[in-house]
């Protein structure tokens, strides 16, 4: 008869439901982690910001992925799934009539927000982004997204170059997402703060049973296999050649062009 408690139960079912891709996107970033000093060697070889240099680089990292069985888009699969649910449930928690007038913890109405915080003067651009309080599911949601997003960024990094401003990128989404839900019910808050420590708690889990030597261990047996690289990373690997052939064409038509220059100007000062 709790909707609080009915709630807690419908996240545990949908990550029930999602736990085996939640785990072999867990075990990609695994796979990467471990890989990370062999990826840091390639850095350290094809060192540089010139295109050629970064093709060179991209090139060998595509390619000791795919002899070790290693997919960086494996990771991308269970954001897509729960994609449909988060739609879904976005537009349910505000309109389910059922939840009108029902509270939980210091929550009076799970079908709209739960003010901890209010105030009566207008604040140019917050008011109209976050209305005249703050919601307590919402701020508990956003300062626990924070944290599972430090704890994630850690755990992938693989030791890539990354784009400048992705890690601010990181923080900034929980923020954007606390203006955005501040006003929205409370029911949906309180159903991503209870998603996120799940999931918190699923990574410390995998973390602990995932025996990173042997998996980096399995990883170099794969390596002397013949193997049939997926179909994706096989495309991959196609565009990156086709990409270093050109780059290679394009350097030796520009070495061509400043030896006739030169050859040119030789003889002009003859």
């Amino acid at each position: 008869s709790n909707w609080g408690i009915i709630i807690l139960l419908l996240t545990l079912f949908i990550k029930l439901l999602l736990w085996p891709f939640v785990y072999k996107s867990y075990l990609s970033q695994a796979k990467m982690r471990v890989l990370r000093p062999q990826i840091e060697a390639i850095n350290e070889k094809y060192a540089g910001k010139d295109q050629e240099m970064m093709m060179k680089r991209n090139t060998e990292t595509m390619n000791l992925y795919r002899s070790a069985g290693a997919s960086p888009m494996s990771g991308c699969l269970p954001m897509l799934l729960q994609m449909p649910i988060l739609i879904a449930l976005y537009w349910l928690f505000p309109t389910a009539i059922e939840l009108r007038q029902q509270s939980f913890l210091w929550a009076k109405d799970l079908s709209t927000f739960d003010a901890v915080i209010s105030w009566d003067a207008n604040i140019p651009l917050i008011s109209s982004f976050m209305g005249n309080h703050i919601s307590l599911f919402c701020l508990l949601m956003t300062i626990v997204n924070v944290v599972y997003s430090k704890i994630n960024m850690n755990m992938s990094n693989t030791g890539q170059q990354q784009m400048p401003g992705m890690a601010m990128m990181t923080y900034m989404m929980p923020v954007m997402f606390f203006f955005i839900f501040n006003q929205n019910a409370a029911g949906l808050s309180y159903y991503f703060l209870v998603s996120t420590l799940i999931t918190i708690l699923q990574t410390a889990s995998f973390r602990y049973f995932i025996n990173e030597d042997k998996l980096l261990a399995k990883l170099e047996a794969n390596k002397k296999k013949p193997r049939k690289g997926n179909s994706f990373m096989e495309r991959m690997a196609e565009m990156q050649k086709k990409q270093q052939a050109e780059l290679e064409r394009q350097q030796k038509q520009r070495n061509t062009q400043r030896q006739a220059q030169n050859t040119k100007r030789q003889e002009r000062k003859r």
